[in-house]
């Protein structure tokens, strides 16, 4: 199977496939990828700080460590993963906040947060998912990266716009400078929900179009939502250009051979990453 499309392309090696933005490919100052594969797990935590299986947290460790090499950076113990708590929390990284002792830990999580934000480079920004989306978004004039975790309830909490507003207000972004790619996630066709999720898109969003991105199914008292278009729209509202906006068009269900689908898992779900890294 082949993913590749107008805007991503499938790298495929013997024993590691990602994706990777043709778009961000045009900045050598940005390493980015997106990972792939079923037999892979980026999970290095649990919820509610539940304890993890040692034996695969070393081979979480270690997948890390081959995506990092596949952009070149050995140095894989500076990975800094969002906790992913589905809040609309961010943070700033930069090199004073890392732990000193990252090395020894392996990889580091920013607490409380689901999205990332730096203007350092040699900092690899990391979120993982299984059905939600992941943007990641680059500054092409100030030289700032940011990797963004949003499950449903992010795109209510509207993250993605609030990531983009705090690299405005702290680093002078401009929206018309900045790229957002979206990577592979659950789409309208699968992202099914009852009448309680739909009435919270519904009060959320009234100033959007919902007779496009609310669909009722049938038979009928179960909606599909896009959340992709409703980020799009409402990240074109607040000053990024269309052609900016880059969507993988790769639906994590309908695709959930290749990519980790919590949808098609259940409890037993695993983790696909993307991680950026601005090297200069």
């Amino acid at each position: 199977m082949d993913l590749s499309n107008e805007n991503v392309i499938h790298i495929k090696k013997e024993n590691i496939e990602y994706l990777q933005f043709k778009k961000l490919l045009e900045y050598p100052e940005i390493k980015h990828l997106y990972s792939l594969g079923i037999t892979r797990d980026y999970r290095t935590a649990k919820a509610n700080n539940e304890k993890i299986d040692i034996q695969k947290y070393n081979q979480a460790i270690q997948n890390y460590k081959d995506l990092c090499n596949e952009i070149n950076e050995p140095p894989y113990t500076k990975v800094i993963k969002a906790n992913q708590t589905h809040s609309d929390n961010i943070k700033i990284i930069n090199q004073k906040q890392i732990d000193k002792n990252t090395e020894n830990k392996k990889i580091e999580t920013a607490q409380n947060a689901d999205s990332l934000i730096t203007n350092e480079k040699d900092i690899i920004l990391a979120t993982t998912n299984a059905d939600c989306i992941l943007f990641l978004l680059y500054d092409t004039e100030n030289k700032v990266i940011a990797n963004v975790h949003s499950g449903w309830r992010g795109t209510v909490q509207r993250i993605a716009i609030k990531t983009v507003q705090k690299m405005q207000k702290e680093f002078n972004s401009k929206p018309e400078n900045i790229i957002c790619c979206i990577c592979p996630s659950i789409r309208k066709c699968h992202f099914e929900v009852g009448k309680e999720v739909k009435e919270i898109f519904q009060d959320e969003f009234k100033d959007i179009d919902l007779d496009k991105v609310i669909e009722e199914t049938k038979p009928k008292e179960k909606w599909h939502i896009d959340t992709i278009e409703i980020n799009k729209i409402l990240l074109k509202r607040l000053g990024l250009k269309e052609e900016n906006i880059i969507d993988s068009k790769i639906c994590s269900v309908c695709n959930h051979n290749i990519i980790h689908s919590y949808r098609m898992e259940k409890e037993k779900y695993g983790l696909e990453t993307a991680i950026i890294e601005k090297i200069n």
